[in-house]
């Protein structure tokens, strides 16, 4: 076991004994967690809990724990993005796993299970929107995962390779990285009727993700060549802006993590379905009951 001290500056905790962003206490948080990066999504989840122990809220980052079907769970939003993923990810393994009394690591390591529920843009002909994807492989074009140790022996180094010799890859960008999803708990979750497939987490909505409004793209043809990738079976079935961080962060740490996400724009057949209300609960009852 580590006997590393970890400082105040590195591990902010409040006044209240709460990690500094979250504002979650350790006895508060469960052990089965779904992320989702809107805060008033938590509220949707958490109308399904039969019972509530607790109710957090700070910045984009809103917390309810509670019980369904006997299983505690902790609902969190995360925000958008990579780097809010680097926040939440590091508070709930602090939370988990360091001693606030000593700031020392826990003898007894303690396991998540981490489910990200999202929305996302289809990249194949056979993701339509209203599609539920989950992923097996997230990509990150975000370079979180390049500030960490150890980051090459989670990631598929071989896969990293092949899509970018693919791209013909800029040097300008952050180096993507390529990382598996918790293999039984995406098998779970999936069951029967969600695709597999691969997953980009971009680091914005519109450039990196190939949409061009007012500025010009600096590769025009980055999405054609996306969807185009065929590597061992796998082909890149949508985008979003998350799975890869927490993916990545969760193998280094050793929790276990997936994403899920409904498909409200398909970027080949150029629709899109801002009214999805409806398929978002069906996926959040579906993680529930699976989780």
């Amino acid at each position: 076991m580590s006997n590393k001290y970890f400082a105040e500056s590195e591990l902010i905790i409040n006044s209240d004994g709460s990690i500094f962003h979250l504002h979650l206490k350790p006895e508060q948080l469960a052990d089965k967690v779904i992320l989702v990066g809107d805060p008033g999504r938590v509220k949707m989840i958490a109308s399904h809990f039969e019972d509530i122990e607790d109710e957090v809220q700070s910045r984009e980052f809103h917390s309810v724990t509670g019980t369904y079907q006997g299983k505690r769970i902790t609902a969190q939003s995360t925000g958008i993005g990579c780097d809010n993923i680097d926040i939440v990810l590091n508070e709930l393994d602090a939370l988990a796993n360091i001693d606030f009394s000593t700031r020392k690591e826990k003898e007894a390591f303690r396991q998540l299970t981490l489910v990200r529920i999202g929305t996302c843009g289809g990249l194949q002909p056979y993701t339509p929107v209203g599609t539920f994807i989950a992923s097996e492989k997230s990509i990150g074009f975000d370079g979180l995962l390049n500030f960490y140790a150890g980051r090459n022996d989670v990631c598929d180094l071989d896969f990293e390779k092949k899509f970018k010799e693919h791209m013909r890859w800029n040097p300008l960008l952050c180096s993507p990285y390529v990382i598996d999803e918790d293999k039984e708990l995406t098998a779970r979750i999936a069951g029967d009727n969600m695709v597999k497939g691969v997953t980009i987490s971009c680091g914005g909505f519109f450039g990196p993700q190939g949409r061009e409004l007012r500025v010009p793209l600096a590769d025009p043809d980055q999405n054609k060549k996306i969807e185009s990738f065929e590597y061992e079976g796998y082909r890149i079935t949508n985008f979003e802006m998350e799975s890869s961080a927490i993916a990545g962060l969760s193998r280094l740490m050793g929790h276990k993590a997936t994403t899920c996400c409904l498909v409200i724009a398909n970027r080949v057949a150029r629709g899109a379905n801002p009214n999805y209300k409806g398929g978002m609960e069906d996926l959040v009852q579906t993680v529930l009951d699976r989780i």
